[in-house]
């Protein structure tokens, strides 16, 4: 198991890529649900925002499915297990450093301290996400960077207004 964190380490800095991951089922289903582990706890910790755990639920699922949708349109399904295993793997690296920050810059008055750090750090692992997850399509799709870079871009957009669509709108009182 520590070889493994250390390959989503060396994922997460771009010196590793999917391919030097097994190629297991096993191995992807237990990423996923270490990934979805620490990050609900991680959530459940902090004052959750509404509907996170819809939103967990939501962000597992639509990966899964953007990396099976995007290998399978690439002529590339059998790249797809070790690629959604580096992206959940270096996702359960970074992800709950991303959800803290973001929560921080959220929650923080705008005069606070505190604030300007917590959003910068939110900006800066949001890019290093891009990063990482682009290296990762790059290897997968023997793209140019920028094309990967696009789509991991396209991958967060989408997500994002996914989430949106999923969440029950608010309840007022006419």
């Amino acid at each position: 198991m520590k070889e493994l964190f250390g390959l989503f380490a060396q994922i997460a800095v771009s010196r590793k890529g999917p391919q030097d991951l097994p190629a297991s089922s096993l191995v992807l289903a237990l990423t996923v649900f270490g990934y979805w582990l620490v990050r609900y706890a991680v959530s459940s910790v902090l004052p959750p925002p509404p509907h996170w755990r819809l939103h967990l639920a939501v962000d597992v699922i639509f990966t899964l499915v953007w990396y099976a949708m995007l290998m399978r349109t690439a002529g590339r399904p059998e790249r797809f297990v070790q690629t959604a295993t580096a992206f959940f793997g270096f996702g359960l690296l970074l992800f709950p450093l991303w959800t803290v920050a973001i929560h921080f810059s959220w929650t923080l008055p705008e005069k606070h301290v505190l604030y300007v750090p917590a959003a910068l750090l939110a900006l800066a692992i949001a890019i290093w996400v891009i990063r990482a997850g682009s290296y990762v399509l790059k290897a997968a799709l023997e793209l140019p960077l920028a094309a990967c870079v696009l789509l991991m871009i396209l991958q967060v957009f989408t997500g994002d207004l996914l989430m949106a669509a999923v969440t029950p709108a608010p309840v007022t009182n006419t």
